[in-house]
């Protein structure tokens, strides 16, 4: 799966805030994710509806900002520069899977960004639970903690295949696009 992403900043000497660079990552996050979801569909599993897609692309994401945080905490990012960048990024992603969701909806009136903040709380702290090897190598555990959950949210069909498909492909392709991603951006 190639995908196209934003890797390098125009300005390279400009200093960036953690808004911006949050941003950034966000808008490229969520492009894996939905190229995740669509490479999964195109290989014949299936979710019923837009807001399952939705769902899985939540868990994506939620996993690759654990990914992020992982390589920020082994980088020689202050604390607090850490905290600033991985709030701009779950906020940024929390307003497009809100925008998103009102989108399918005619709901005005849930917060679709607090859903999605407090999955993303809970995946932070269950994902810290498992080990790493190296940067962006995610162990088998962790990988399929993650399709354990993407299957929980897809649909029915071949629905006991869907880990099996996190773990072997949807995950390492994604890592190969966070490479790109952030050997630019961080």
């Amino acid at each position: 799966m190639k995908i196209r992403v934003k890797n390098k900043w125009n300005d390279k000497d400009k200093q960036r805030t953690p808004e911006e660079t949050g941003s950034v990552l966000g808008f490229n996050l969520w492009k894996v994710a939905s190229a995740n979801v669509m490479h999964m569909e195109n290989e014949g599993f299936e979710t019923d509806t837009n807001f399952q897609r939705l769902d899985v692309i939540a868990e994506f994401t939620a996993f690759f900002v654990h990914v992020i945080d992982r390589i920020l905490s082994d980088k020689d990012y202050s604390p607090e520069d850490r905290q600033a960048l991985i709030t701009a990024l779950a906020l940024n992603l929390a307003k497009t899977m809100h925008d998103n969701r009102q989108d399918l909806t005619e709901d005005r009136e849930t917060d679709f960004r607090g859903q999605y903040i407090q999955l993303l709380n809970e995946r932070m702290a269950e994902y810290s639970n498992f080990s790493f090897d190296g940067e962006l190598n995610p162990g088998f555990q962790v990988r399929r903690c993650v399709g354990n959950h993407v299957r929980d949210v897809m649909g029915e069909k071949d629905n006991k295949w869907v880990p099996d498909q996190v773990i072997d492909i949807e995950i390492p392709d994604a890592m190969k696009a966070m490479k790109r991603i952030l050997r630019g951006m961080l």
